[in-house]
């Protein structure tokens, strides 16, 4: 068993905070019309992925009814369609689907977390919120020994990751980068962050994030992984 799983049984039983915990017990009850008859997960999503992973992808929070509804990182959402249509797309995923726990997706050389393990209100978690997660992925980074490339969806997922190093002291950089979409950013000689857009329906709806622009991000992961 890989030493992520018993860190994930910790993520999946935590109750740090009580908004959080109210909102998404709140959901898990009420639904969605669309919904209505599925039974909701309700709790922490747990992070997943290939231990051994060379490419780690950082997200903001898992959906309220995507990951909230079936327990696995952007799964059953929009923006999960376009993360794992991508994935597949330069082979760090079997299949460009994501819709269920139990519908075969396995991830090659990458894992998914996210800045939160509990959907906010409004897809907008407090400063405490953050806090209260940051140890989570302090760990998971501590355990992820063979990443390459961090892709940041969105501005909190970028400013995060920058965090985790520094406090880690894994980063040599001084003065914060600037987020810009497929902008590239050396944490140390041996890990690269690349910045995204968030797929998210306020962006890929808009035109702000496209396809391609989104496929370029994963491109120049893949291409720093291979050289």
């Amino acid at each position: 068993m890989s030493k992520l799983q018993p860190l994930q049984n910790e993520i999946t039983t935590c109750t740090k905070c009580q908004r959080l915990v109210a909102w998404r017990e709140k959901i898990a009850k009420e639904k969605v019309r669309r919904f209505a008859d599925e039974t909701y997960w309700g709790k922490p999503i747990p992070s997943f992925g290939d231990p051994k992973a060379e490419l780690l992808i950082v997200g903001l929070a898992p959906a309220a009814h995507g990951g909230n509804r079936t327990g696995r990182m952007f799964t059953g959402d929009r923006s999960g369609d376009w993360l794992f249509r991508a994935l597949h797309k330069f082979d760090f995923a079997n299949q460009p689907t994501s819709t269920d726990g139990n519908d075969g997706l396995v991830l090659k050389g990458c894992y998914i977390t996210a800045a939160l393990h509990c959907a906010p209100p409004k897809n907008k978690p407090t400063a405490e919120e953050k806090s209260n997660c940051l140890p989570y992925l302090l760990r998971e980074i501590q355990l992820l020994s063979n990443v390459q490339v961090v892709i940041a969806l969105g501005k909190i997922g970028f400013d995060t990751i920058i965090k985790t190093y520094q406090d880690l002291g894994l980063t040599d950089i001084k003065k914060r980068p600037i987020f810009q979409h497929a902008g590239e950013t050396k944490l140390n000689s041996k890990l690269s962050l690349v910045a995204s857009y968030h797929p998210s329906q306020q962006n890929t709806f808009t035109g702000r994030l496209t396809e391609p622009m989104f496929d370029a991000v994963f491109s120049k992961a893949r291409k720093i992984i291979n050289s």
